[in-house]
């Protein structure tokens, strides 16, 4: 049988092309970067090489750009530091209720010190409105920190709206663009972003390294401490395999790759939806494909049908999907994207299913899901009954 993934905005599996990279450093490079004999300075020649690729990307100085292990580690930083060294400048923050638990949980971490944290709501599109944001900046908010889109449903934040409000408060401005990078091309000096967070593995790159993005204007202090890499910045011998995989993967996609992505993606949730319409599935949309996002996060509410069950199901006929973010795969709440969304007593909170694409999808592979789908919500409906 064969097996279909379509769960890559949990991670994505490695281009051929990064694997050739991080082989080559791993097996002819095994020096410290720290280190400053010939084998040292040979890796820290990879680790600057991979820096400035990344920093061009973003169109930001390759000073600017901070390795780490990944997301979490740059999300926890940004938010955990920035709260501690403007304390005194005030405790305000602000974020979004739908954003990722490396954002959320840290914030909640803050409360308990005694920060105020505004969660702001959400639409059905899962948008924010700006008349809440504008309502609720003051001159104590210290951190704004919104995500770049949606890992569960796709949407995307008005990051250029947000950045143009703080370009005169002190609020820091902080951006999680981990499912985003890959797709959009985004500059943070340009667009105004203090920080930013992303990671390798959402765009086949490696697991266990990703990025901090800090402008030159951010003073905060490491959150890893207990040496002088990344220029004092974020101890820890630096991973330069996994840094160089990163930089090859980001290299592979440029502008114009991104955008052909997009309107592939696009081009797959529109014959989902058109296969389940002529099959006479009902089916809504969680979120709005109409609206800017990112394409490959596709979320579909299929009523009568359990979200356990389909995933099960489909798992069994040989295609991985989700039920929502990977980080909370295990539990058994209820999404909260989807419950800011719609409220905590939706249907959709249990019978709605997360499918997304990768650069290695193909359109037969999501002809073959989607009859797959068809199948399994009517065989579901009808025991149902």
């Amino acid at each position: 049988m064969k097996h279909v993934y379509l769960d890559n905005a949990a991670t994505t599996p490695m281009k051929p092309e990064v694997v050739a990279a991080m082989t080559d450093q791993m097996q002819n490079d095994f020096g410290n970067a720290s280190s400053t004999h010939f084998f040292g300075r040979t890796a820290h020649a990879a680790l600057d090489k991979a820096r400035q690729t990344i920093a061009n990307a973003l169109a930001v100085k390759p000073d600017w750009v901070i390795f780490t292990a990944g997301a979490t580690e740059s999300n926890n930083t940004a938010i955990t530091q920035t709260a501690h060294a403007r304390a005194s400048l005030g405790k305000h923050i602000i974020t979004t209720a739908i954003e990722h638990l490396s954002v959320l949980e840290p914030l909640r971490a803050l409360e308990k010190e005694g920060y105020t944290v505004t969660y702001l709501p959400v639409d059905e599109n899962g948008e924010i409105n700006m008349a809440d944001f504008d309502a609720t900046l003051d001159d104590d908010t210290i951190l704004v920190s919104v995500m770049y889109g949606n890992n569960e449903v796709g949407s995307q934040m008005p990051i250029k709206a947000i950045a143009d409000r703080l370009r005169d408060h002190q609020a820091y401005f902080h951006v999680d663009a981990t499912q985003a990078f890959g797709l959009l091309p985004i500059h943070p000096e340009e667009l105004g972003i203090d920080m930013l967070s992303a990671s390798a593995h959402k765009l086949n790159g490696p697991k266990g390294v990703g990025l901090m993005y800090r402008a030159e204007n951010v003073k905060i202090q490491p959150f890893m401490r207990g040496g002088e890499q990344e220029t004092k910045r974020r101890a820890g011998t630096e991973n330069v395999a996994g840094i160089v995989g990163f930089a090859t993967a980001v290299s592979l996609l440029d502008d114009d790759a991104k955008a052909q992505l997009q309107q592939r993606y696009a081009s797959f949730s529109r014959e989902i939806c058109s296969k389940l319409e002529a099959a006479g599935v009902t089916y809504h949309v969680n979120g709005n494909l109409d609206r800017p996002r990112l394409q490959h996060v596709f979320n579909l509410y299929l009523p009568g049908a359990s979200t356990y069950a389909m995933q099960t199901n489909l798992d069994l006929a040989g295609f991985a999907i989700s039920g929502g973010s990977a980080c909370t795969a295990g539990s058994l709440e209820p999404s909260h994207v989807l419950t800011a969304m719609y409220g905590e007593k939706s249907p959709r909170l249990e019978e709605s299913i997360r499918i997304s694409y990768g650069s290695m999808t193909t359109m037969e592979d999501v002809d073959a899901f989607a009859d797959a789908l068809i199948r399994i919500v009517q065989r579901l409906i009808a025991r149902s009954k």
